[in-house]
């Protein structure tokens, strides 16, 4: 069970939350979960104490996970994807003030570092995949949907310099695959394609080669010394 302390910064500390998964990225069906992420900020005065307020917090819904403000921030300044695509649901379940301030900077957190992690987070699902092969005979054909969707959206994002998660009219193309109707070849040759038009989409790319780390620094301090009452 979720300790009292954790639930009631989730209550009452909330500043943004919204539905991830298959619901956000238009690939939900019948039996899809809902997927909550959230960001909590944790009062300051929190902080001046040896035990600090927790940097993340599960719960205490099913399927529901949320950040401290300042580990978010620093998650998506690495252009962590699960991070970045939080900060562009299309699917907002709660928000405030301080949560408006924090989605009008999402363009800040987008660099070029977006295609390193995109890439590395994509091999890392690749030989989770590839394994299953060699064991099973098949891959685990939903976790081959989302990583092909996730290497449309990092081709995409490079291309245009906006992130946009959901899939459009690519939704049933995505979905043949989770129903295992695509041959693994055809899968494989789309995944490598997708993963070559990003690379060769980086060189040209609208993205900063970094992102704007002072905006969101400067963010973080303001509330912060409003949270404090200063």
């Amino acid at each position: 069970m979720l300790p009292e302390d954790h639930a009631a910064l989730i209550r009452e500390h909330t500043i943004y939350s919204c539905v991830m998964g298959s619901r956000a990225f238009g690939l939900a069906t019948e039996t899809s979960d809902t997927d909550v992420r959230g960001v909590f900020l944790a009062p300051t005065p929190s902080f001046w104490r040896f035990s600090k307020p927790p940097t993340h917090i599960e719960g205490p819904a099913p399927e529901q996970f949320s950040w401290e403000l300042e580990r978010f921030c620093e998650l998506a300044l690495r252009a962590n994807p699960n991070i970045l695509e939080c900060l562009h649901s299309p699917l907002v379940e709660r928000i405030d003030d301080t949560g408006r301030e924090l989605l009008a900077l999402r363009g800040a957190f987008l660099s070029l570092r977006a295609h390193d992690t995109f890439a590395r987070y994509a091999l890392g699902q690749r030989k989770k995949l590839d394994a299953d092969i060699r064991t099973h005979g098949a891959p685990r054909w939903k976790h081959a949907m989302h990583l092909l969707r996730l290497l449309m959206s990092c081709r995409d994002l490079l291309r245009t310099g906006e992130l946009v998660i959901d899939v459009g009219d690519a939704r049933e193309d995505l979905l043949a695959v989770k129903r295992g109707e695509v041959a693994w070849p055809e899968v494989e040759h789309r995944m490598n394609t997708l993963a070559d038009e990003a690379s060769a989409a980086a060189p040209k790319s609208p993205l900063p080669a970094e992102p704007d780390t002072a905006a969101v620094e400067d963010f973080l301090f303001r509330v912060r010394r409003r949270s404090a009452g200063l």
